[in-house]
């Protein structure tokens, strides 16, 4: 009771400052939905990679052109779109992001629109998919964009539409995704006063929004170890220096990182080691053993201080065994960030969007987002929308990232209408 009265009370206070929206608002939504569900099975249909999203950026661009007004700047990040839309009334400049990208994963499911394509990737032919729900962020901002550019006369201030690329990471040494959005000034002219963002979620109920003020998402670090000993044979393990030995050792040295070095009050933190390799057969104490992992934190200090201490922990326990170690630490992402102030001026626009009963507060998630970087030069607020059918256990439910993933598109419209609502709440905070 006491968490719906606050949101009332937000949705009270939120209303003193937001613009109106134009009687025909509800039209304009009813008769683009049909419309957002076609282009999201259509991606859904044709996925593609990181930076190799060639058709689609193309596709979002040609569309985008033909709504006369906007300025439409193609390609940027090597396959993104930035479109700018001036309303006719003053305002700040908003941004509202959606991811392009697809992932190599098998699609194990039989919708009549399942992807079926295959593509090189590392090397390798591997299935695509839309396994985390890009292509539904993609038809939500396509169809948002349509819907205020309709209402362009009363729309306050200037809306940025940003189509990124590579979201899931670029490949290889390739630079890619919001990093180099930003680099090639996605958020400048014109400048970005804040900037939005959502994602789909398969395990949350279908149409409901869910947010979390401050630190949201955890950053992505990336991490490759490689011990160095010395080769011996198999039965006489004393005549070499056995980098195997040394790894399991490393391994359970990680994890007490965690138990045991962190405090767990302030944030979460995980170390995961995804990845072992090493030696050719049984009987051959190998000279190196090499293993790959990824670290998540909630907190920007923390982070930092993880790193230290796993190559403190690391090269000590080497040393421990006569070996050497030699650490790499690669940050993907950022903490990803809600500005509080701005969750606090525009969390009145999502209760509007989707009604007070079905925006809730999250836990923390320690998935990643390269949003984070979008907000490392703006405000930002990233939240999630529900597409899990409604009676649907959520933990029966495909989780991002498997072949099983899927989608209720019913609740898509609710994207829609969070983004067009938080353009106009926000217009008279800049």
């Amino acid at each position: 009771m006491r968490k719906i009265l606050f949101a009332m009370s937000l949705l009270i206070a939120g209303s003193a400052i937001a613009q109106e929206l134009p009687k025909n608002y509800a039209q304009l939504l009813e008769k683009v939905e049909p419309e957002l569900i076609q282009w999201r099975r259509h991606f859904h249909q044709n996925p593609e990679l990181s930076n190799r999203e060639y058709n689609t950026g193309k596709y979002i661009a040609d569309f985008l052109k033909t709504l006369p007004g906007i300025e439409v700047r193609y390609p940027v990040a090597k396959t993104g779109v930035v479109a700018v839309l001036k309303g006719g009334k003053p305002g700040a400049v908003i941004a509202l992001r959606a991811d392009i990208d697809a992932l190599p994963v098998y699609e194990r499911n039989s919708l009549p629109f399942a992807s079926k394509v295959t593509t090189d990737y590392d090397g390798k032919k591997v299935p695509v998919m839309h396994a985390c729900g890009h292509d539904s962020h993609t038809s939500i901002l396509m169809a948002t964009a349509k819907v205020l550019h309709a209402m362009q006369k009363d729309l306050p201030g200037t809306v940025v539409f940003l189509f990124q690329p590579a979201e899931e990471g670029a490949p290889g040494t390739e630079e890619g995704g919001a990093p180099l959005m930003i680099k090639e000034g996605a958020l400048d002219n014109p400048k970005v006063d804040a900037v939005f963002g959502i994602h789909i979620s398969s395990q949350t109920p279908v149409g409901t929004l869910k947010y979390k003020s401050g630190a949201f998402m955890a950053s992505s670090d990336w991490f490759t170890i490689k011990v160095n000993g010395k080769g011996s044979h198999g039965s006489q393990p004393w005549g070499g220096i056995d980098p195997i030995a040394a790894s399991a050792q490393i391994v359970e040295g990680l994890q007490h990182i965690v138990s045991r070095q962190m405090d767990l009050t302030v944030a979460p933190v995980v170390i995961t080691v995804g990845t072992i390799n090493s030696g050719v057969r049984s009987n051959i104490i190998p000279e190196t053993a090499e293993m790959t992992g990824t670290i998540r934190t909630l907190d920007s200090k923390m982070q930092k201080d993880v790193h230290e201490r796993i190559k403190h922990t690391v090269k000590t326990i080497a040393a421990s065994s006569g070996a050497t170690a030699d650490v790499t630490i690669d940050t993907k992402t950022l903490v990803t960030f809600n500005d509080p102030n701005l969750v606090k001026k525009t969390l009145p626009a999502l209760i509007k969007a989707a009604g007070a009963d079905n925006v809730s507060e999250s836990t923390w998630v320690t998935g990643a987002e390269d949003f984070s970087f979008f907000g490392e030069k703006v405000p930002s607020f990233f939240f999630n929308l529900g597409a899990l059918p409604k009676g649907t256990d959520p933990s029966k439910a495909g989780p991002h990232h498997t072949p099983d993933f899927y989608l209720d598109e019913s609740g898509f419209i609710v994207g829609v209408k969070a983004f067009c609502q938080l353009v106009f709440d926000h217009s008279k905070t800049k």
